[in-house]
């Protein structure tokens, strides 16, 4: 959004080759922002007010991601200070007067809610520049994210972050029946499931992921998973095993208690980690890659994957480690790891719809078909 709207033509041929290449690869969805709040090329400059240039420039993402074929879940706001945040939320309502006591009331303040619900109603009713489609009604959007990473430090039970999500579900439901919407967690259990609290590994961010996700407006799960960071000093090996523990125990949550499919929808490895090869890399990828076919097909519920981040070239100020640029990379390398798992995701998607059909005319069991249509859906 920020390359298409301030560098105009150049920075929108960006955009189009980021999805050619994406597209080339076989990649299918696409997540990023639809949020820059106060600050520099914002899109929302104040609450209620927007950009127009910017907003055009987020127009042209979702019209280039029509064009080849992808499919986008669009981030209402971030929980970092990175393009504004929840931070900005409550610094504009303390401008407003507003009695404040720090990001955490993000969550709860009246006023603070309201900016957030009204950014929502703006983005649903806006009519895109280039498609002139409203976006509650582009089918280029596949699900709404309502927020990146939400993170609570008062309240480390979830409760807080939960009736939240409870609140801004509901409300994006009665304006937005025709799209999915998702919370946009990290996995962290909570305070429910406190048996499940070992696979955080002491990292209390005040979510719980069954609870939240058990929510009825919420369609589908998702996990990230960045053990570089959150485990930073260990090797590649405790990372992975990490990772694959980390992964099977939300499936089988995906299955037996939220029975939603879900989806890891951020992981990768940063360059500046002690140690970084691509090689490296392209293992830790290959494993995360395995472990979703493996229990996409083991069960249905596992959607998919989503690296971060794609980016192209020229887009240099916008790296943080984990970028991933597909011109600049061998065949043999990451880019090839990307489009195998494209390519047998696919496939799997493909037998599981043929079986759902055949089932289907066979009078087959109701469960096994929700769960294909459920995979092919994400």
């Amino acid at each position: 959004m920020s390359v298409a709207a301030t560098e105009a033509t150049v920075g929108r041929y960006k955009i189009s080759n980021v999805f050619r290449q994406a597209a080339a690869a076989g990649l299918t969805v696409c997540r990023t922002w639809a949020f820059n709040d106060g600050g520099d090329q914002a899109l929302q400059t104040s609450p209620g007010v927007y950009n127009e240039n910017v907003f055009q420039g987020l127009d042209f993402v979702i019209a280039e991601a029509r064009r080849y074929k992808i499919y986008l879940i669009l981030s209402l706001v971030n929980n970092y200070k990175d393009y504004g945040g929840r931070a900005q939320y409550v610094q504009w309502a303390s401008n407003a007067g507003e009695a404040v006591n720090g990001e955490d009331d993000f969550y709860t303040n009246p006023l603070v809610k309201q900016y957030y619900k009204n950014h929502v109603k703006n983005l649903l009713i806006r009519k895109n520049s280039i498609s002139k489609v409203l976006y509650k009604d582009d089918p280029t959007i596949m699900a709404w994210e309502l927020i990146n990473e939400p993170r609570c430090q008062i309240d480390s039970s979830g409760k807080t972050v939960d009736a939240w999500v409870r609140e801004m579900a509901a409300y994006i439901k009665s304006l937005d029946k025709k799209h999915l919407v998702e919370i946009g967690m990290e996995g962290f259990y909570g305070n429910s499931t406190p048996e499940k609290k070992q696979f955080n590994h002491d990292i209390e961010v005040g979510t719980d992921f069954i609870t939240s996700h058990l929510v009825p407006q919420i369609d589908f799960a998702t996990i990230h998973a960045y053990p570089d960071l959150w485990f930073p000093g260990t090797n590649d090996s405790v990372q992975t095993a990490f990772v694959t523990e980390w992964m099977r125990s939300h499936w089988d949550d995906a299955r037996k208690i939220l029975k939603k499919p879900l989806v890891i929808s951020e992981f990768g490895k940063s360059k500046k980690g002690a140690g970084y090869t691509e090689y490296g890399r392209d293992m830790y990828m290959s494993s995360v890659y395995e472990n979703i076919y493996r229990f996409a097909r083991n069960g249905g519920t596992f959607g998919g994957g989503l690296v971060w981040q794609l980016m192209g070239e020229g887009m240099e100020s916008y790296y943080d480690g984990y970028e991933i640029v597909l011109s600049q990379l061998n065949q043999s390398s990451t880019a090839s790891v990307i489009t195998k798992q494209s390519h047998v995701m696919t496939v799997l998607s493909h037998h599981l719809r043929s079986t759902s059909t055949e089932e289907e005319k066979d009078g087959g069991h109701e469960e096994m078909k929700k769960k294909a249509n459920d995979q092919v859906k994400t």
